[in-house]
């Protein structure tokens, strides 16, 4: 199967840039996922790769076809959209090999595929009901299986799970995962949600404000990422955030002082860092650890506390007004308003330049 490639791609509508001077490389067999809040242009972009939207300025190739002036027909594409887009008068059948007709396939291959398609997708006994007679999960799958008859080199998802209730979304999360071990086929996939985009993709793209902000495996962007943006999107809670000022650690090292006098050792290495005139700290929740007072780096009042099962999340107001997400244990006796301590992991510490680019711990020998 192919590769895609988009080569400087942009698109405006009117005076407005919806997408602006993308590129990025899709590998054979890929599942990624465009991953950013409303607005951003993900669902711009994919259309774009569809052909449903034109292209103003780069290029787009599929293997070493450019495609971007091609009708969507002429693209070996197939999209599943978020409404599911399914003809009301039609059975099931009819739906999956509505496209196939329109191309004339003889009646024996249409058959066969849409049957394959069927047993894959478990929808076989389906197939003489109309979409008004089934779930949407159910129609969820129809869609799916009209894009697969038609046997593309790449699937394009378009917030595929929004209108299905929380426990159906992960089951069909799941058959996602499974369909594309088994098709032969690149995948690229929309969504706001970062628990999809973490547990499906291969590599991730995060998306703002008409850009592309960093492009990672999952476990690239949460642990290393690229900007305060990527930071605060993707993880819950969000990262939090405070001005420091740096001083010499051990062993070359970097010690971040916060606001409030707290000083937290990080491993970050002084000489990755540029010659910054500020810097901004980045710590998650779970480096930061609730403990009785006088035995942590900081002190707070609890302003919140979030039971969660496994852990419990309490927001900590600090001596200068700001508020940090702490975790604490399942079964945490923390209140509101208990004064509590503050103990700072610091190898799970990220500092961000004034350019906004960030700067993680020491891994496997090296910096960034």
């Amino acid at each position: 199967m192919p590769g895609i490639e988009l080569k400087n791609v942009t698109k405006t509508f009117g005076a407005a840039t919806v997408i602006d001077n993308v590129s990025l490389s899709i590998r054979p067999h890929e599942f990624m996922v465009f991953l950013g809040p409303s607005g951003c242009g993900k669902s711009t972009l994919l259309r774009m790769i569809a052909g449903l939207e034109s292209v103003d300025a780069g290029e787009i190739w599929i293997g070493d076809r450019r495609v971007d002036q091609l009708a969507p027909g002429e693209r070996r594409v197939a999209m599943v959209f978020q409404h599911y887009a399914l003809y009301p008068h039609m059975s099931v059948r009819e739906n999956m090999s509505f496209g196939l007709r329109n191309v004339r396939l003889p009646d024996a291959e249409i058959e066969k595929r849409v049957d394959a398609a069927a047993k894959m997708l478990e929808i076989t006994h389906l197939l003489d009901r109309k979409p008004g007679q089934i779930s949407g999960g159910q129609r969820q799958r129809v869609a799916i299986g009209r894009a697969i008859v038609k046997e593309p080199h790449l699937f394009l998802f378009d917030e595929p799970l929004s209108n299905l209730d929380a426990a159906l979304r992960v089951r069909t999360r799941l058959e996602i995962a499974q369909l594309h071990q088994r098709v032969d086929a690149a995948m690229i996939f929309v969504t706001h949600d970062q628990i999809e985009a973490m547990t499906l993709a291969h590599r991730i793209v995060v998306m703002n404000n008409r850009k592309i902000e960093q492009i990672g495996t999952p476990m690239e962007i949460y642990s290393r990422p690229a900007t305060t943006f990527v930071a605060s999107f993707v993880g819950t809670p969000a990262m939090n955030f405070s001005p420091v000022e740096l001083s010499d650690g051990p062993n070359g090292f970097v010690s971040a002082r916060l606001p409030d006098g707290a000083i937290v050792a990080t491993r970050i290495d002084k000489a990755s860092l540029p010659a910054s005139t500020s810097f901004k700290l980045g710590i998650r929740a779970e480096s930061l650890d609730i403990r009785p007072v006088g035995q942590g780096e900081t002190v707070g009042v609890a302003q919140f506390v979030e039971r969660l099962g496994d852990r419990t999340l309490v927001y900590v107001k600090l001596a200068n007004g700001a508020t940090i997400v702490a975790e604490d244990a399942g079964n945490s006796r923390v209140a509101i308003n208990d004064q509590v301590g503050v103990k700072f992991d610091g190898s799970g510490a990220h500092l961000f330049d004034d350019q906004d680019r960030g700067h993680h711990a020491v891994l496997d020998g090296s910096a960034t």
